[in-house]
């Protein structure tokens, strides 16, 4: 699963997120084909100039994940939020431009034709 969310029309920006996949599918096509298609929608239907990805901090498969679509670091929410148990979250915050799209979209179309090992 993944989807739109924290849509500011305003701003046209939005974010992609509260992605959730099994095992068996992480490191496929299945992730990157999702975000090809939503990205594709927003900023080709939607007009978005920005779209944005957060995880946390310490989540480094979710930051691999992320950066290996293309998007780039903004920064980190220090001390963002306070989880459940606790313990309080260190928020990083990427974004994909319109500007950067045509060079993503090649890129993640490419992802999805290239040889697997």
């Amino acid at each position: 699963m993944t989807t739109y969310m924290n849509i500011d029309a305003g701003n046209h920006r939005l974010e992609i997120g509260s992605t959730w996949y099994r095992k068996s599918v992480q490191r496929s096509p299945v992730n990157t084909e999702c975000k090809l298609l939503l990205l594709k929608h927003a900023f080709e239907q939607l007009g978005c100039i920005a779209v944005e990805f957060r995880t946390h901090w310490l989540n480094h498969a979710s930051r691999n994940a992320i950066e290996r679509l293309g998007a780039r670091l903004d920064g980190v929410l220090r001390s963002h939020l306070v989880l459940p148990d606790g313990s309080v979250r260190d928020t990083c915050v990427y974004s994909i431009l319109c500007q950067e799209w045509p060079a993503v979209q090649q890129h993640l179309a490419y992802q999805l034709t290239r040889p697997r090992d």
